[in-house]
């Protein structure tokens, strides 16, 4: 049975980053549909990791088509849990995942930043897809850290492609979550978190682990 596919975007990014154009090229040279949502939603300021795995798990086709997802960075952590609430997903491609993402960004802020953060709400993040500042909500800091890596504990199909100068989440990161997981596939990449010198072993990658045409 074909599999539906769909890419996740990563944390401040948009549809048209790198990675996400380069994959939906090679998806289309090969004449199979990738769908790419906009987890923005076109409300940045709110997002939260609920609000993205109600949106991806909308995309998912009514019929029981098996679905394998794509997913960069925060859309990677995304992908992971939807993964575990949703039987339909068979089979998970996490390019460097952003397991313990808060525990990675937020000393990256510092103590006093994150309190006055608490405190007013709303801080003011870079986008990389809008090219400008926009404010994001402390609701997604809250949201966030529901999403514990434990439990994510469903045999799933999972290849992870980490890069090991990751300078945004540390491929120790993926080395924990794959060392207790047998059905884990952790590859090992030489490159930073962005990946964008290994486009080509990544493609092969995927290529191989979801049987593409």
């Amino acid at each position: 049975m074909p599999s539906q596919y769909i890419y996740l975007h990563g944390f401040a990014s948009s549809p048209n980053s790198a990675k996400a154009r380069d994959i939906s090229d090679r998806f289309t040279q090969i004449h199979t549909k990738l769908k790419i949502p906009d987890l923005n939603a076109g409300d940045f300021s709110q997002l939260t990791i609920t609000r993205q795995l109600n949106q991806v798990a909308a995309e998912f086709n009514n019929d029981s088509t098996p679905v394998t997802l794509i997913g960069s960075s925060l859309g990677g952590l995304t992908a992971a849990h939807l993964g575990q609430q949703n039987l339909q997903v068979q089979r998970l491609v996490l390019l460097a995942p952003a397991f313990g993402f808060l525990s990675h960004w937020l000393p990256k802020l510092g103590d006093e930043e994150v309190q006055r953060w608490r405190q007013e709400r709303y801080i003011m993040v870079y986008h990389y897809g809008e090219e400008r500042l926009i404010p994001l909500s402390y609701d997604f800091v809250i949201d966030a850290a529901q999403y514990q890596e434990k439990l994510l504990q469903r045999p799933i199909s999972t290849l992870i492609l980490h890069g090991k100068k990751d300078e945004v989440i540390p491929i120790e990161a993926s080395r924990d979550f794959a060392r207790s997981r047998p059905w884990v596939e952790l590859v090992e990449l030489d490159s930073d978190h962005a990946l964008g010198n290994v486009m080509e072993e990544i493609w092969q990658a995927i290529h191989l682990f979801c049987q593409l045409p």
